[in-house]
């Protein structure tokens, strides 16, 4: 029986993981995005990450809706439905490299910069419900702790994937900086739609266990009671809360900023090509995202074995070491990176950054891991409650949008390594909370 019972889950979790690439195809188009929208409407580092806002501010308003809606319709159903969301979200954005001829402005900006941060905004609410998904689902299907913790990392790890593949992909369509238009990137918008519409082809027909939903329904039928808690009357859940709040903003602020450093022409940049700093640019930051996707499959591979407490204090204090050292090193220092190059032998070639540079790629490796450990170590203990907590977490991923836009403000009034003060601090929070944050000190709660 319980054989024939994980036959039946492996589809399942091979679309979830599947899902989490989607999550990453959409989401990463929009931090390189800001490097087009910098250089087509003039815009500041700080304007140029409106559109990452905007995909990260629909957390903010959708994320307990999506808890809401995967509560009363079940996983295949919020799933469908946030793929459908996400195909008009591109679409939208398509539209707004056709809409340059549009008469007239807002706040001096054409109506084109509004329609692409309007789809970003749809793309975003496509993401949101993605993620509310997919981690509890892959939760459940491990059965929770270390197990489910090792499926999580490995939907993270094929999230991975996607996220190295796109900024090298928007590095080589934008080209030469100065000359960077949204209608440069339309062949990946192609893909994306192409993707999301063929997702919806096959989810709608698997087979997906809603095991959530028919314990939602036979409680409606026996009229239970109104639950008298819920997952804020816990405190590691509400330190955890705020842990995935600065940890998405670490996770987009690192690479992101990196990406406008490196591509930035002008006295304070990194002094690099400017016919190839678009190219370099973006294929450091897929250096960044391949770590990632290196440090969730170890994170998978040993998940079983190591707790998500020790591993997420270990990538918290190097993480820190490794932003300390970017701050402080000096800009002449350079190494040498591979770059994605189509002319050179084998596609790749070397070419020479700022030493930081290295360093804010080797976080990489540390943001890696920190997704499933929060959610793993905020949700234990929290029984019914956790796909109410899930729709929470989702609202608290606007950290990613939120916290570049500060750290590049900074970056606008200072200077980029300077901004690295506020995933700095980011880091610093990620450490208290596993040490001391994620005790779950709210056991007499009931949960079943």
């Amino acid at each position: 029986m319980t054989q024939e019972k994980q036959k039946s889950q492996i589809v399942p979790i091979i679309m979830m993981i599947f899902l989490f690439g989607m999550i990453s195809f959409v989401t990463n188009l929009a931090a390189p995005m800001g490097i087009v929208l910098k250089s087509q409407f003039g815009l500041g580092n700080s304007a140029g990450m409106l559109g990452n806002m905007m995909n990260f501010g629909a957390y903010l308003f959708f994320g307990i809706a999506s808890g809401n809606l995967l509560t009363k319709k079940g996983y295949k159903f919020s799933a469908l439905t946030a793929i459908a969301i996400g195909f008009i979200g591109v679409f939208i954005q398509f539209l707004s490299g056709h809409a340059g001829g549009l008469e007239g402005t807002i706040f001096g900006l054409p109506i084109s910069f509004f329609i692409y941060l309007a789809g970003a905004f749809v793309a975003g609410i496509s993401v949101c419900l993605l993620n509310t998904v997919v981690n509890p689902m892959l939760n459940t299907l491990g059965g929770g702790g270390s197990k489910g913790n090792q499926l999580i990392q490995t939907g993270g790890t094929f999230n991975s994937v996607a996220a190295t593949i796109t900024p090298i992909v928007i590095g080589s369509l934008i080209g030469e900086v100065s000359k960077a238009n949204i209608k440069e990137i339309f062949p990946f918008m192609y893909v994306a739609m192409a993707i999301f519409a063929g997702t919806f082809v096959v989810l709608s027909l698997v087979t997906i266990p809603e095991p959530h939903l028919a314990a939602n329904k036979a409680a409606t039928a026996a009229n239970a009671p109104k639950a008298l808690h819920s997952p804020w009357a816990f405190r590691h859940f509400v330190l955890g809360a705020i842990a995935i709040f600065v940890y998405v903003g670490i996770e987009i602020g690192l690479p992101g900023t990196l990406n406008f450093f490196l591509s930035d022409i002008t006295a304070k940049g990194a002094g690099l090509d400017p016919a190839a700093a678009t190219k370099i640019g973006g294929s450091v930051v897929a250096t960044y995202w391949f770590l990632m996707m290196t440090g969730r499959f170890i994170g998978a591979s040993i998940g079983g074995k190591v707790g998500s407490k020790p591993m997420l204090v270990t990538v918290s204090g190097v993480g820190i070491v490794f932003i300390l050292i970017a701050i402080f090193a000096p800009l002449r220092a350079t190494v040498s990176m591979p770059t994605f190059d189509t002319e050179a032998a084998g596609f790749f070639s070397l070419a020479k950054v700022p030493v930081s540079a290295l360093f804010i790629v080797l976080c990489g490796l540390c943001t890696s891991v920190m997704w499933g450990g929060i959610f793993n170590l905020a949700v234990e203990g929290l029984g019914k409650y956790v796909t109410a907590a899930s729709g929470i977490f989702m609202m608290m991923v606007v950290g990613g949008g939120v916290l570049p836009l500060i750290q590049n403000a900074i970056a606008d009034h200072a200077t980029y390594l300077l901004s690295y003060w506020v995933p700095l601090l980011g880091m610093a929070y990620m450490l208290y909370y596993a040490l001391i944050g994620s005790k779950n000190v709210n056991k007499n709660i009931p949960v079943e």
